[in-house]
């Protein structure tokens, strides 16, 4: 992409991203994502209703009259972006690509996290680590991010959910809040460890490990469209398919099912949080509905 088409592609993402980072996810970001604890900030006179404990009696005593200490939230946090650029990710039948929203999401995301004095940084992954930008402060760093979503070309065609949240446990050591954003349209077997779930379980254990769910409304409903060539962007795979019967939608819809209700499952067992967002319907609302849950 030449260089002018890109700067104005990000301009165009600041605009609409920052926006709504201000106006509508900024309070509830700071309210969902806590700090971590409270630290000392300064101590004052007692006043009728503070707790006792938290009597500063050193100080009370040297100047004969209560005071108390004031503790403060310890806001800084590292937040990590995992972002899945496998090909899949260049799929969309309605509003926009997948990748176009997660881009979209991925900037919210940052300009709610710099708006609260975060660090933020980047994994891209397919089936393998595409890159890493570690965790930074500042606008000049977001807009870096936003250029390598918008113009990154991956070298994988492929996912590998597991590698990504691998090298993000391997590479950050501090409790970060991790975003996994992808479209999860991986196997997960309920009889099966699976690359996902023990490194999903690893990386839990440490950090605050989020997951959104990218989808297009065709990865889980199959068009009647009669007889099609569908092809795999990721495998690169192709065969007719007639989408006009009964049974060979159904069929498509039900493992769409099991594959959703299995992942859900790995969800609740790692105590992951995850939104389901589809490309046409607007990543407002269940951003709001994850926020509001944890709060």
């Amino acid at each position: 992409m030449e260089t002018k088409e890109l700067i104005k592609k990000v301009r165009k993402i600041e605009i609409k991203t920052k926006g709504l980072s201000n106006q509508i996810f900024s309070g509830e970001y700071h309210s969902a994502f806590k700090g971590r604890g409270m630290a000392f900030s300064e101590v004052r006179e007692y006043a009728v209703g503070d707790e006792i404990r938290v009597i500063d009696w050193n100080v009370t005593a040297r100047f004969n009259e209560p005071f108390v200490k004031v503790f403060e939230e310890e806001r800084e946090l590292t937040v990590m972006l995992l972002v899945d650029v496998s090909a899949s990710g260049m799929f969309g039948t309605r509003n926009q690509l997948k990748r176009e929203t997660i881009t979209e999401l991925c900037a919210v995301l940052a300009f709610s996290a710099v708006s609260n004095n975060d660090r933020i940084g980047l994994v891209l992954f397919s089936d393998r680590i595409e890159k890493f930008i570690p965790p930074k402060k500042g606008k000049s760093h977001i807009l870096r991010i936003i250029r390598e979503l918008i113009n990154f070309e991956p070298v994988g065609k492929s996912t590998n959910i597991g590698e990504g949240l691998k090298y993000f446990s391997k590479m950050v050591k501090k409790k970060s809040i991790a975003f996994v954003l992808s479209d999860f349209l991986v196997p997960i077997d309920d009889e099966k460890k699976s690359d996902v779930s023990e490194a999903l379980k690893i990386a839990s254990r440490k950090h605050d490990v989020v997951a959104l769910k990218v989808l297009d409304k065709s990865d889980n409903t199959l068009p009647d469209i009669g007889v099609a060539h569908l092809f795999d962007l990721e495998t690169g795979e192709g065969k007719w398919v007639n989408t006009s019967s009964k049974k060979v939608r159904e069929g498509f819809a039900a493992k769409s099912k099991l594959r959703d209700e299995r992942l859900r499952k790995l969800f609740r067992k790692t105590k992951t949080d995850f939104a389901e967002i589809f490309t046409d319907e607007g990543y407002i609302k269940p951003l709001m509905n994850l926020f509001n849950t944890r709060t």
